[in-house]
């Protein structure tokens, strides 16, 4: 299962890109690094943890596994 990669960040509204550095909790909210580093990698909305998101690459090419 892929994650959502969510394409802004819920507290700034800051444009992500799928290779943009972005931080997310285990429900996918999704915050820019600036935003993560104010709320202290602290998820306002669950709680939880954030930690950085997976980059994708811009290319849609997916390895088969």
């Amino acid at each position: 299962m892929a994650l959502e990669m969510r394409i802004k960040c819920e507290k700034c509204a800051a444009e992500l890109a799928a290779s943009s550095e972005a931080y997310i909790c285990s429900y996918e909210c999704t915050f820019c690094a600036n935003c993560a580093s104010e709320i202290k990698a602290m998820c306002p909305n669950c709680g939880g943890e954030l930690v950085r998101r997976p980059r994708r690459a811009e290319d849609k090419t997916v390895a088969s596994l």
